[in-house]
């Protein structure tokens, strides 16, 4: 009886040469059912899903894994910038000093111009006790020049968009900002402007009026001292650079705050930044 059975079971369906020619594509042996063809059917949607979302979940994991990288990468953006920022304050600090002696220095000479003695035109080094002229070096000048290498690397590997518009934008007043640039021409540009006179007038005139022309001896100034006394172009030059400094000053002391301010801010996002969990989403 079982075998009859089974017999039976074999025999379920139709016929293929009875089906049309459209059930007959779709038909596998001699015979067609529709139980069978609904469970195909259900086979390959199930065999679809599975292919579709291990696809979607590789993109997904792939798409977070990148935003990580991303984010890593940022994060390390801004401790750079953030340890770069700390140098330049410290560079300014240091050249806030140097500005505050230097005007010191000059404005002492310049008040004591017109002294009737022969030493007017020299100082006594604190360090070693040997006297010198300060208008031996009256033709250096040091341009304000920050570090930059961190902030130039991340603009030129295209990472500075990950930093955001906020952090950008301080960042960029930070490297960039018209009141640096307005204190690097100072430091530079103007300032070589009165070295150029100095050194013309030494240039054009000195040499014709002077015998031996040496800035570094200091028997030149002692020597030459009531002509120098004379000399209102030097004075003058000097009176001018003097503004130029002191404007140098506030400049400076401004930028240094406003250094001092961005990396609290920076130190804040790159809080903020480690504090964050970060996920991966897998979608199903």
């Amino acid at each position: 009886m079982s075998d009859d059975l089974n017999k039976r079971e074999k025999e379920k369906g139709i016929k293929k040469e009875q089906l049309n020619w459209l059930l007959r594509i779709i038909t596998l042996g001699d015979r067609f059912s529709m139980q069978d063809f609904y469970d195909r059917i259900k086979k390959g949607f199930v065999e679809f899903l599975i292919v579709f979302f291990g696809v979607l979940v590789s993109f997904g994991v792939e798409r977070q894994g990148e935003e990580f990288g991303d984010r890593e990468s940022n994060v390390d953006n801004l401790i750079g910038l953030r340890d770069e920022m700390i140098d330049i304050r410290e560079y300014t600090q240091i050249y806030i000093e140097e500005n505050q002696w230097i005007r010191m220095l000059y404005n002492n000479l310049y008040e004591q111009w017109d002294q009737d003695r022969d030493s007017v035109f020299l100082f006594i080094d604190e360090t070693d006790g040997l006297p010198y002229s300060p208008l031996s070096f009256y033709n250096n000048y040091n341009p304000f020049n920050p570090p930059r290498v961190v902030y130039e690397a991340i603009k030129l590997d295209g990472t500075f968009r990950f930093l955001g518009s906020e952090v950008g934008r301080f960042v960029n007043n930070t490297y960039d900002g018209t009141d640096l640039k307005y204190l690097m021409l100072n430091t530079d540009r103007e300032e070589k402007v009165y070295v150029d006179q100095f050194e013309a007038q030494v240039a054009n005139k000195w040499i014709f009026e002077l015998e031996k022309i040496d800035l570094y001896d200091t028997n030149f100034w002692v020597k030459h001292r009531k002509y120098f006394q004379k000399e209102k172009y030097l004075k003058y030059n000097l009176f001018k650079r003097l503004g130029l400094w002191e404007q140098i000053s506030e400049q400076l002391v401004e930028y240094e705050s406003t250094v001092g301010t961005n990396i609290k801010k920076l130190d804040s996002v790159i809080q903020v930044k480690n504090d964050e969990f970060v996920f991966i989403y897998w979608w199903f």
